[in-house]
Protein backbone atom coordinates (compact mmCIF):
# COMPACT_ATOMS: atom_id res chain seq x y z
CA UNK A 1 0.00 0.00 0.00
CA UNK A 2 1.59 3.43 -1.16
CA UNK A 3 1.47 6.81 1.15
CA UNK A 4 0.56 10.00 -0.24
CA UNK A 5 3.08 12.92 0.89
CA UNK A 6 1.45 16.53 1.08
CA UNK A 7 4.00 19.21 1.28
CA UNK A 8 2.31 22.05 2.59
CA UNK A 9 3.75 25.76 2.24
CA UNK A 10 1.77 28.09 4.70
CA UNK A 11 2.13 31.42 5.39
CA UNK A 12 2.17 32.52 7.86
CA UNK A 13 3.81 29.33 9.37
CA UNK A 14 2.30 29.90 12.80
CA UNK A 15 -0.62 29.31 13.93
CA UNK A 16 -1.52 27.78 10.49
CA UNK A 17 0.21 25.07 10.47
CA UNK A 18 -0.98 24.08 13.60
CA UNK A 19 -4.75 24.15 12.49
CA UNK A 20 -3.63 22.83 9.49
CA UNK A 21 -2.73 19.89 10.73
CA UNK A 22 -5.75 19.26 13.03
CA UNK A 23 -8.02 19.35 10.12
CA UNK A 24 -5.76 17.21 8.02
CA UNK A 25 -5.69 14.85 11.11
CA UNK A 26 -9.65 14.48 10.57
CA UNK A 27 -9.26 14.01 7.14
CA UNK A 28 -7.22 10.70 8.01
CA UNK A 29 -3.69 11.50 7.63
CA UNK A 30 -1.96 9.81 9.79
CA UNK A 31 1.79 11.50 10.33
CA UNK A 32 2.81 15.15 10.26
CA UNK A 33 6.56 16.37 10.44
CA UNK A 34 8.03 20.21 10.03
CA UNK A 35 9.40 21.86 7.57
CA UNK A 36 10.95 25.20 7.04
CA UNK A 37 7.92 26.31 5.47
CA UNK A 38 5.19 24.63 7.23
CA UNK A 39 4.59 20.79 7.22
CA UNK A 40 4.73 17.44 5.77
CA UNK A 41 1.82 15.25 6.03
CA UNK A 42 0.97 11.56 4.90
CA UNK A 43 -1.87 9.61 4.26
CA UNK A 44 -2.65 5.97 3.04
CA UNK A 45 -3.49 6.14 -0.49
CA UNK A 46 -6.69 4.05 -0.13
CA UNK A 47 -7.90 7.30 2.33
CA UNK A 48 -7.11 10.11 0.49
CA UNK A 49 -9.19 12.36 -0.90
CA UNK A 50 -7.46 15.11 -2.65
CA UNK A 51 -11.12 17.43 -3.69
CA UNK A 52 -11.79 18.07 0.24
CA UNK A 53 -8.42 18.80 1.43
CA UNK A 54 -8.68 21.59 -2.14
CA UNK A 55 -11.69 22.77 -0.32
CA UNK A 56 -10.33 23.86 3.03
CA UNK A 57 -9.88 27.89 2.81
CA UNK A 58 -8.81 29.94 5.54
CA UNK A 59 -9.14 33.90 6.98
CA UNK A 60 -5.95 33.62 8.63
CA UNK A 61 -3.54 32.07 6.26
CA UNK A 62 -3.04 30.36 3.14
CA UNK A 63 -1.54 27.41 1.81
CA UNK A 64 -0.23 25.61 -1.41
CA UNK A 65 1.14 21.95 -1.14
CA UNK A 66 2.56 19.02 -3.71
CA UNK A 67 1.66 15.91 -3.39
CA UNK A 68 4.12 12.74 -3.93
CA UNK A 69 3.48 9.13 -4.27
CA UNK A 70 6.14 7.61 -1.37
CA UNK A 71 7.26 4.28 -3.47
CA UNK A 72 7.16 1.55 -1.03
CA UNK A 73 11.03 0.83 -2.04
CA UNK A 74 11.88 4.34 -0.52
CA UNK A 75 10.37 4.61 2.81
CA UNK A 76 12.70 1.90 4.33
CA UNK A 77 15.78 4.38 2.91
CA UNK A 78 14.79 7.07 4.57
CA UNK A 79 13.94 5.31 7.79
CA UNK A 80 17.13 3.41 7.80
CA UNK A 81 18.96 7.35 7.68
CA UNK A 82 17.17 9.11 10.28
CA UNK A 83 16.26 6.65 12.51
CA UNK A 84 17.55 7.10 16.68
CA UNK A 85 16.61 4.75 19.36
CA UNK A 86 13.15 5.85 20.76
CA UNK A 87 13.36 6.11 24.85
CA UNK A 88 10.13 5.54 26.80
CA UNK A 89 11.40 7.01 29.71
CA UNK A 90 13.60 4.11 31.25
CA UNK A 91 10.83 1.35 30.82
CA UNK A 92 11.17 0.86 26.96
CA UNK A 93 13.89 1.30 24.53
CA UNK A 94 13.11 1.25 20.81
CA UNK A 95 15.76 0.64 18.45
CA UNK A 96 17.01 -1.23 15.19
CA UNK A 97 19.38 -4.21 15.69
CA UNK A 98 22.32 -1.59 13.82
CA UNK A 99 21.77 0.27 17.47
CA UNK A 100 23.82 -0.95 20.53
CA UNK A 101 22.18 -2.42 23.37
CA UNK A 102 20.53 0.38 26.22
CA UNK A 103 21.37 0.12 29.56
CA UNK A 104 19.36 0.47 32.45
CA UNK A 105 16.24 -0.19 30.54
CA UNK A 106 13.55 -2.65 31.62
CA UNK A 107 12.37 -3.56 27.83
CA UNK A 108 14.08 -3.22 24.37
CA UNK A 109 11.85 -4.21 21.19
CA UNK A 110 13.91 -4.39 17.92
CA UNK A 111 12.22 -3.67 15.05
CA UNK A 112 12.84 -2.81 11.11
CA UNK A 113 9.79 -0.99 9.65
CA UNK A 114 10.56 -2.05 5.87
CA UNK A 115 7.50 -0.43 4.01
CA UNK A 116 5.08 0.05 7.07
CA UNK A 117 4.85 3.19 9.41
CA UNK A 118 5.21 2.99 12.88
CA UNK A 119 8.93 3.61 13.84
CA UNK A 120 8.19 4.29 17.79
CA UNK A 121 9.00 8.36 16.93
CA UNK A 122 5.26 9.25 17.08
CA UNK A 123 4.11 10.73 20.09
CA UNK A 124 1.25 8.68 20.13
CA UNK A 125 3.52 5.47 20.23
CA UNK A 126 5.22 6.81 23.22
CA UNK A 127 2.36 7.77 25.21
CA UNK A 128 0.47 4.35 24.69
CA UNK A 129 3.42 2.57 25.44
CA UNK A 130 3.77 4.58 28.87
CA UNK A 131 0.05 4.13 30.10
CA UNK A 132 0.57 0.59 29.43
CA UNK A 133 2.54 0.28 32.18
CA UNK A 134 -0.30 1.12 34.56
CA UNK A 135 -2.24 -1.90 33.04
CA UNK A 136 -1.72 -5.41 34.38
CA UNK A 137 -0.96 -7.72 31.68
CA UNK A 138 0.22 -10.79 33.15
CA UNK A 139 -2.33 -13.82 31.86
CA UNK A 140 -4.18 -11.14 29.62
CA UNK A 141 -5.86 -11.78 26.33
CA UNK A 142 -4.83 -8.59 23.92
CA UNK A 143 -5.58 -6.68 20.59
CA UNK A 144 -3.30 -4.88 18.89
CA UNK A 145 -5.52 -2.64 16.61
CA UNK A 146 -3.69 -0.99 13.93
CA UNK A 147 -0.76 -2.94 15.01
CA UNK A 148 1.76 -1.06 11.81
CA UNK A 149 4.89 -2.89 13.11
CA UNK A 150 3.94 -4.51 15.99
CA UNK A 151 5.20 -2.45 18.70
CA UNK A 152 2.85 -2.58 21.25
CA UNK A 153 1.90 -6.15 20.56
CA UNK A 154 5.40 -7.01 21.25
CA UNK A 155 5.39 -4.94 24.45
CA UNK A 156 2.39 -6.38 25.71
CA UNK A 157 3.72 -9.67 25.35
CA UNK A 158 6.84 -8.57 27.18
CA UNK A 159 4.86 -7.08 29.71
CA UNK A 160 3.41 -10.81 30.57
CA UNK A 161 0.27 -11.11 27.87
CA UNK A 162 -0.91 -14.99 27.49
CA UNK A 163 -2.33 -14.35 24.14
CA UNK A 164 -1.66 -11.35 21.54
CA UNK A 165 -3.83 -10.74 17.73
CA UNK A 166 -2.43 -7.81 15.90
CA UNK A 167 -4.44 -6.98 13.06
CA UNK A 168 -3.93 -4.20 10.37
CA UNK A 169 -5.08 -3.25 7.09
CA UNK A 170 -1.50 -3.24 5.45
CA UNK A 171 -0.25 -6.60 3.69
CA UNK A 172 3.54 -4.89 4.27
CA UNK A 173 2.53 -4.35 8.04
CA UNK A 174 1.26 -8.05 8.59
CA UNK A 175 4.47 -9.19 7.34
CA UNK A 176 6.37 -6.42 8.92
CA UNK A 177 5.12 -7.27 12.39
CA UNK A 178 5.42 -10.88 11.97
CA UNK A 179 9.53 -10.73 11.48
CA UNK A 180 9.87 -7.83 14.19
CA UNK A 181 7.33 -10.26 16.57
CA UNK A 182 10.15 -13.38 15.55
CA UNK A 183 13.54 -10.65 16.06
CA UNK A 184 12.00 -9.76 19.69
CA UNK A 185 11.43 -13.53 20.51
CA UNK A 186 7.44 -13.25 21.01
CA UNK A 187 6.58 -15.22 18.08
CA UNK A 188 3.28 -16.74 19.63
CA UNK A 189 1.75 -13.29 18.63
CA UNK A 190 -0.95 -13.59 15.74
CA UNK A 191 -1.46 -11.03 12.91
CA UNK A 192 -3.98 -10.80 10.62
CA UNK A 193 -5.21 -8.57 7.98
CA UNK A 194 -8.50 -6.90 8.09
CA UNK A 195 -10.80 -3.73 10.24
CA UNK A 196 -12.97 -4.44 12.99
CA UNK A 197 -15.23 -5.90 11.02
CA UNK A 198 -13.29 -8.93 11.46
CA UNK A 199 -13.02 -8.74 15.22
CA UNK A 200 -14.84 -11.52 17.37
CA UNK A 201 -18.48 -10.62 18.55
CA UNK A 202 -18.25 -11.82 21.74
CA UNK A 203 -16.38 -10.87 24.87
CA UNK A 204 -12.45 -12.15 23.96
CA UNK A 205 -10.13 -9.11 25.24
CA UNK A 206 -8.73 -8.21 28.38
CA UNK A 207 -7.14 -5.43 27.02
CA UNK A 208 -7.38 -3.48 24.06
CA UNK A 209 -4.88 -1.23 22.72
CA UNK A 210 -5.78 1.51 19.45
CA UNK A 211 -3.45 3.75 17.91
CA UNK A 212 -5.41 4.58 14.67
CA UNK A 213 -6.75 8.21 14.28
CA UNK A 214 -9.59 9.42 15.29
CA UNK A 215 -12.25 9.07 12.35
CA UNK A 216 -11.40 4.94 12.54
CA UNK A 217 -11.27 5.14 16.65
CA UNK A 218 -15.02 6.19 16.70
CA UNK A 219 -16.67 4.34 13.94
CA UNK A 220 -14.78 1.14 15.51
CA UNK A 221 -15.90 1.97 19.16
CA UNK A 222 -19.14 -0.24 19.06
CA UNK A 223 -17.06 -3.11 18.05
CA UNK A 224 -14.22 -2.89 21.05
CA UNK A 225 -17.00 -2.49 23.47
CA UNK A 226 -18.16 -6.21 21.99
CA UNK A 227 -15.09 -7.67 22.33
CA UNK A 228 -13.48 -6.42 25.32
CA UNK A 229 -14.31 -8.37 28.38
CA UNK A 230 -16.18 -6.77 31.85
CA UNK A 231 -13.36 -5.10 33.56
CA UNK A 232 -11.49 -4.63 30.47
CA UNK A 233 -8.88 -1.99 29.35
CA UNK A 234 -9.07 0.08 25.85
CA UNK A 235 -6.22 2.68 25.01
CA UNK A 236 -6.74 4.96 22.25
CA UNK A 237 -4.42 7.23 21.26
CA UNK A 238 -3.59 8.87 17.46
CA UNK A 239 -5.68 12.07 17.91
CA UNK A 240 -5.00 15.29 18.93
CA UNK A 241 -5.90 16.68 23.14
CA UNK A 242 -8.53 18.69 21.47
CA UNK A 243 -10.29 15.76 20.80
CA UNK A 244 -10.51 14.07 23.63
CA UNK A 245 -13.73 15.50 25.19
CA UNK A 246 -15.43 14.17 21.57
CA UNK A 247 -13.93 11.28 21.66
CA UNK A 248 -15.28 10.26 25.46
CA UNK A 249 -18.46 11.30 25.21
CA UNK A 250 -18.65 9.59 21.77
CA UNK A 251 -16.88 6.30 24.18
CA UNK A 252 -18.78 6.72 27.34
CA UNK A 253 -22.33 6.29 25.33
CA UNK A 254 -21.36 3.44 24.13
CA UNK A 255 -21.38 2.05 27.46
CA UNK A 256 -17.21 2.54 28.28
CA UNK A 257 -15.85 4.41 31.69
CA UNK A 258 -13.54 7.13 31.14
CA UNK A 259 -10.63 6.94 33.40
CA UNK A 260 -7.73 9.25 32.35
CA UNK A 261 -6.12 10.97 29.43
CA UNK A 262 -2.14 12.19 28.83
CA UNK A 263 -0.98 14.14 26.41
CA UNK A 264 2.59 14.90 24.84
CA UNK A 265 3.27 18.05 22.33
CA UNK A 266 -0.94 18.20 21.84
CA UNK A 267 -1.36 14.54 20.74
CA UNK A 268 -2.86 12.53 23.42
CA UNK A 269 -4.07 8.97 25.19
CA UNK A 270 -7.26 7.59 26.61
CA UNK A 271 -7.73 5.06 28.94
CA UNK A 272 -10.89 3.68 29.07
CA UNK A 273 -12.48 0.80 30.90
CA UNK A 274 -15.40 -1.69 30.14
Amino acid sequence: MNYIQYSFTVFPKEPGSDILIALLADLGFESFTESETGIEAYIQEIFENETLIKELSFEDFSFSYVKTIIPKTNWNEEWEKNFNPVYVDDLVCIRADFHPQSKNIKHEIIITPKMSFGTGHHDTTWLICKTMFGIPFANTEVLDMGCGTGILGILAKKLGAAKVLGIDIDDWSIENAIENSSVNQTEQIKFEKGDASILPKQETFEVILANINKNVLKKDLPNYFTCLKKNGFLLLSGFFKADVDELKNTATHIGFIFIESYDKNDWAVMKLKK
